[in-house]
């Protein structure tokens, strides 16, 4: 009886690396060969959704992908899941996405996808997208899209997710940003009798196995979008500036790169070149139900570059070169409650930094008063001289923030922000900038006779001149009114959030 040598096992595990080796990288040739197919077709998609698409509909019932008669012409890399997901080959629309609402926006810079699950507890995603949206320029927000993948097939869930995105974000789901999308049932496979591997529960196991399917769907959606795509999660916090950072952070690097890293956990502000993510999607669908995301993505690095014949110390130096990290990361964990039941996580990226929670600008000196119950330290005082932020309990009709100078001015413009990085959603909704003109004579008349200067007027003498919209509100002053004694901000009906008040300008002649 023969005893094969460690020697020889060694070398046989080399020669299968190898093999893998060179079948990733001869699928790597042909998919870059043939991702302008996915492209094409998603084109066709377009035109043809574009015609009977209202961003308003719920098309989850009335408008499947099946319909546009496209499965004859799958390209190359949605074709191979077939041979991955073997259960596929039933249901002829299983890799389509049921497209609840979006344009079908093509041709952007940036792709970001967020996969959401339910949460047994407390759930992140709608204050996600706030921070994402955050600060953004109309040139920003009209060169990316955010794809939310609602990862459920409970079609009542899936519509009850699509409607918070819809009431949070009207605006960005008219224009094209934001698109919300979710799987077939009929995509996943049977998880129920899964092997265990290193010494994960079955309900852990089950719960990774899912995820890796999730990142592939959202993936392959994704890829023909745009140059770029950034892999997300429902439950972190953006720096305000991330997507200029990534842009210049990019345009920095001078070898070719696999993946640029903007947060070290798990698998958060990684970004990938669009036409790399069929070859990732099918190392991930070859392994699916063995590690988890973050692990296949380094194994799948050390094939690419790893020569077995040397030490780890050089494959990990030759890894570096693919998967570049920047720093300081642009992206913070929040959730504390994960998708997998009971499972709780306080991750947090030590690289990330505080967030500037508020502005600074040169106000000026006026007196301040609020009939808002401040909340701890955050008091109206600090947010007008910029150095913290305003945080009140729910606003309620007739409530208000007012500034009454110390000396009559010429004022100019006026800016505030309400909101911020941490608390995106505590924003002042239904609240107009009324001003005081100083001259009693001309209060008098707004009184007796209700407006001027084309701005309606209040009953004690103030005109308003300005609403806060999405959480903002600015704008220049008509200069024939004069100077100016007040402003205030007047709160029209009950909010059912708290409010924070982050930045205020009043730009005068003399600042």
């Amino acid at each position: 009886m023969n005893v094969p040598s460690a020697g020889n096992d060694l070398d046989m595990h080399q020669s299968q690396l190898l093999e893998l080796r060179q079948r990733l990288l001869y699928a790597e040739k042909e998919n870059k060969k043939r991702s302008h197919e996915l492209s094409s077709a998603l084109d066709e998609i377009k035109h043809v959704v574009a015609k009977r698409m209202n961003s308003t509909t719920n098309h989850t019932d009335d408008m499947k992908w099946k319909e546009l008669n496209l499965t004859r012409k799958l390209p190359v890399h949605f074709t191979n899941m077939y041979y991955y997901l073997p259960h596929l080959r039933e249901y002829e629309d299983a890799i389509f996405p049921n497209v609840i609402f979006g344009q079908q926006r093509t041709g952007v810079s940036l792709v970001m996808g967020i996969p959401t699950v339910k949460r047994e507890k407390q759930h992140y995603l709608i204050n996600t997208l706030h921070s994402l949206l955050y600060e953004l320029s109309e040139e920003q927000k009209n060169d990316c899209v955010i794809i939310i993948f609602v990862a459920e097939v409970n079609a009542e869930y899936v519509n009850g997710v699509a409607e918070s995105v819809k009431t949070s974000f009207p605006r960005e789901i008219q224009s094209g940003v934001l698109e919300v999308i979710s799987p077939p049932a009929s995509y996943y496979p049977d998880l129920s009798n899964l092997k265990k591997t290193f010494g994960d529960s079955e309900d852990r196991v089950r719960w990774r196995t899912k995820q890796n399917l999730d990142y592939s769907f959202l993936m392959l959606y994704a890829q023909p979008k745009g140059t770029f795509y950034l892999q997300l999660e429902d439950d972190i916090i953006a720096k305000p500036d991330y997507i200029q950072s990534i842009q210049n952070f990019a345009a920095k690097q001078s070898q070719e790169w696999m993946i640029l890293e903007f947060s070290q956990l798990g698998f958060i502000g990684k970004l990938f070149k669009s036409e790399d993510l069929p070859l990732i999607v099918e190392f991930f669908l070859m392994f699916y139900k063995d590690k988890p995301i973050d692990w296949l993505i380094d194994h799948l690095l050390w094939v690419k570059v790893c020569n077995p014949e040397k030490d780890a110390i050089h494959c990990e130096k030759e890894k570096a070169k693919l998967r570049i990290r920047a720093k300081p990361s642009l992206f913070q964990h929040v959730g504390i409650y994960s998708s997998l039941a009971g499972k709780i996580q306080n991750l947090k990226d030590k690289d990330f930094g505080k967030n500037v929670l508020h502005k600074t600008h040169n106000n000026p000196p006026a007196k301040v008063d609020t009939s808002l119950r401040t909340y701890q330290q955050y008091t109206l005082e600090k947010v007008y001289k910029g150095t913290d932020c305003f945080w009140a309990s729910a606003p309620v009709a007739g409530d208000y923030i007012s500034f009454t100078f110390l000396n009559p001015l010429k004022v100019e413009k006026y800016f505030f922000r309400s909101g911020n990085m941490e608390h995106p959603g505590d924003k002042l909704f239904n609240t107009t900038v009324e001003v005081l003109p100083a001259d009693e004579m001309l209060r008098k008349e707004l009184v007796d006779n209700g407006s001027k200067f084309n701005y309606p007027a209040t009953k004690d003498g103030y005109l308003k001149i300005g609403a806060f919209e999405n959480g903002i509100a600015e704008g220049s002053i008509n200069q024939s009114i004069g100077k100016i004694q007040a402003i205030r901000l007047s709160v029209n009906s009950d909010s059912p959030v708290w409010a924070i008040l982050s930045e205020v300008f009043i730009k005068t002649s003399e600042n």
